[in-house]
């Protein structure tokens, strides 16, 4: 069972199931005197569903609607609409309270519940419009996280027939940090089901304090690493990755995946907190912009569960995101000159084909697979489909391996790097189960990996001669 509709309503006394309604300055007056919990149902979850045994005029009334039997029970906390030809301008502006009372619930399907069937909400510290219920109550799940509280500092109202517009400059009090924010704000509201609705909200930061940016020293840039590091002092992979930005970039020092949103991010630290590390910063880089700063340089953790210390070279990048400074990039990378490359000649990395090669002679797809390295990818000579993971891997040699193919390199060249080489050139497959023999164009670039070479990259392609 849900809340289906919170609704300050007057009955005609002769027949409950007719409400009648009404709206007037006593009763806008009386709606906020119940303040935010007039919001915050209290109801014991196990009497759910069962009647009111009492009603009376102007009294708060709780529907409830079983999900298993309808499609939506919304959580509705309305203000009932005046029945007449117009609304005040104190009631336009009473409509805000209404709003802000929400707001002070902390229940986001409260507040998106003051919103119209089909809103528009464009919000203060958000890119994408909202319109409609679960993108509005998505935005209110965070934003409600700082307990803000609205006061409209300056307003004009307009009204129409059937609609109503409130604009101006709000000013938020954040209850979880003191912050006081000021914004410009449009309302439009329409009559809906009887009831106001907010139908468009458009809310913009100050301009000219965007132009001025948000201010911070250098000292306080370095600072913010060790937010960060007290994170880590707590063990928490959670409270780690909430210092990163919504759309946060993580290169970590000891895994190849570049992590990209909070989940991944997160799965990161469940195995780096396992050292219980503590950081300290040698050497430090600092720079300052519009909302934005970089510190970069040179860290060193000592790692608690070992006792073992390691340096690293570090570049945080900070953005200032809801109301605080929060990691938007950070790049860690081991020190390069202690790291050697692994050693390898010309004729070594072209025996690699051989133990490719040998693999196939098996006709085990699985032996085959795990010669491609965690990351490998895989552009087949006969299948359009990139294969980016074993299984896909695997599954291309199920196919090709019922051919019993077996290679030979006609012509190669090599390329030797840090760490990883490349073999290109022409080879040639005789296919044992039918005797046919077909040429193509090959590309393997092999990494180090896990103490051997294995292939990263594998590009096989036909003769294009004889396709043109």
């Amino acid at each position: 069972y849900h809340l289906h509709f919170i609704q300050f309503i007057s009955f005609d006394a002769t027949d409950l199931n007719q409400p009648i309604m009404k709206i007037s300055s006593t009763a806008i007056a009386a709606s906020f005197a119940y303040g935010a919990s007039a919001f915050a149902p209290s109801v014991n979850p196990s009497r759910i569903g069962t009647p009111s045994t009492a009603a009376s005029s102007t009294e708060l009334d709780l529907f409830f609607m079983n999900t298993l039997k309808h499609k939506r029970a919304v959580s509705k906390v309305n203000k009932p609409a005046r029945v007449k030809d117009s609304i005040s301008e104190q009631e336009v502006r009473g409509l805000f309270e209404l709003w802000n009372s929400a707001l002070a619930t902390g229940d986001s399907r409260v507040v998106a519940s003051r919103y119209s069937k089909n809103p528009v909400l464009l919000p203060t510290v958000k890119d994408d419009p909202r319109t409609d219920y679960d993108s509005v109550k998505d935005y209110f799940d965070t934003f409600l996280l700082k307990k803000p509280q609205g006061t409209i500092l300056d307003g004009k109202v307009h009204i129409g027939d059937g609609w109503a517009t409130d604009m101006g400059i709000y000013e938020f009090t954040m209850g979880a940090t003191g912050d006081k924010v000021k914004a410009r704000y449009t309302y439009n509201y329409v009559q809906e089901d009887g009831v106001w609705k907010i139908q468009h909200h458009h809310s913009s930061v100050m301009p000219e304090a965007v132009d001025m940016g948000k201010p911070i020293t250098p000292d306080e840039v370095r600072g913010l690493f060790h937010l960060w590091n007290d994170a880590l002092a707590t063990l928490d992979p959670t409270k780690v990755a909430a210092r990163y930005a919504e759309k946060g970039v993580l290169l970590p020092t000891v895994s190849d995946k570049a992590r990209t949103d909070f989940h991944s991010i997160r799965e990161y630290f469940v195995n780096f907190l396992q050292l219980k590390p503590q950081g300290e910063i040698l050497e430090s880089h600092v720079t300052i912009g519009n909302n934005w700063c970089q510190d970069a340089g040179i860290y060193e953790f000592t790692m608690g569960a070992t006792g073992k210390k390691v340096k690293g070279r570090y570049s945080f990048v900070y953005v200032f995101e809801d109301g605080e400074w929060k990691i938007s990039h950070h790049h860690s990378s081991v020190m390069p000159e202690p790291t050697m490359p692994q050693a390898i000649t010309e004729e070594e990395v072209r025996n690699l084909f051989q133990l490719w090669n040998s693999a196939l002679a098996t006709e085990d797809a699985d032996v085959v697979a795990s010669r491609y390295s965690k990351n490998a990818v895989l552009l087949p000579t006969v299948s359009d489909v990139p294969r980016t993971s074993y299984d896909l891997i695997q599954d291309y040699f199920v196919g090709f391996l019922k051919k019993k193919p077996q290679g030979e390199i006609l012509e190669s060249n090599v390329t030797i790097g840090h760490n990883w080489c490349q073999d290109a050139g022409i080879y040639e497959f005789t296919m044992g189960a039918t005797g046919d023999k077909v040429k193509g164009r090959y590309s393997f670039v092999y990494v180090y990996e896990d103490g051997q070479w294995k292939i990263a990259h594998h590009h096989s392609s036909v003769m294009p001669e004889s396709i043109l």
